[in-house]
């Protein structure tokens, strides 16, 4: 995939794994941490240009480790999370496509929900967004279409964050012609991917859970 300087990963917090598709992802980008999430920075060998949070969860041999990193301060009482503070920073700095790595999983699940509905509001303001955990990833669908290169055998769900309308999936063992999927249901769960993945929605949001490493599907 061919990167331009417009393309920013955030470290999050939660969990990361390091695989060959996550590197080539995130290939090219520039960086901003959040807080603890610059504890990704080593294991992906990058130098982030800038690490903002109230540092309550960056201990001081991580801080000790990236001396030259420029930080931003921000009290623990504030009104938007380190991720949030982040993104708003890479879209100053001219961000079209967020990759936010260390989103998904981890022991918060309030944060790796709040992370996924942040998500949908920027994709809403025509963000290209990502949601990486290395072994899970996000890609929220809003009306048009929407492509995902998946290894083929791999899961994936679509889960819709209202009700849809108009929904077709292509290249996948279940497809779908122009369906309507009511809000709440698990129809669109547990899909095996056959190669590249053609997304098309008429109506509603919803967001695509893809595992391109979980072939228990197959």
């Amino acid at each position: 995939m061919h990167m331009t300087h417009s393309t920013f990963t955030i470290l999050l917090g939660g969990n990361l794994r390091v695989t060959d598709r996550l590197r080539d992802t995130i290939a090219g980008s520039r960086f901003i941490a959040a807080d603890s999430g610059m504890r990704h920075a080593s294991a992906l060998g990058v130098k982030p240009e800038l690490w903002v949070g109230d540092f309550d969860s960056s201990d001081a041999a991580l801080i000790a480790q990236f001396p030259h990193v420029e930080r931003q301060a921000f009290p623990p009482a504030k009104n938007e999370t380190d991720g949030e503070i982040a993104t708003a920073e890479a879209i100053e700095r001219g961000a079209t496509r967020l990759i936010l790595a260390g989103a998904l999983g981890g022991e918060r699940s309030d944060h790796a929900l709040q992370h996924l509905f942040h998500a949908m509001s920027l994709a809403e303001r025509d963000l290209d967004i990502l949601l990486t955990s290395g072994d899970e990833e996000a890609v929220p669908l809003l009306p048009g279409t929407r492509t995902l290169d998946l290894p083929k055998g791999s899961l994936f769900s679509v889960i819709g964050f209202s009700d849809l309308e108009g929904l077709d999936i292509i290249g996948a063992r279940y497809p779908l012609d122009n369906f309507s999927l009511p809000f709440g249901s698990s129809r669109t769960v547990s899909n095996v991917a056959e190669g590249r993945v053609e997304f098309h929605l008429r109506k509603g949001k919803a967001m695509i859970l893809a595992r391109p490493h979980d072939f228990t599907g197959a």
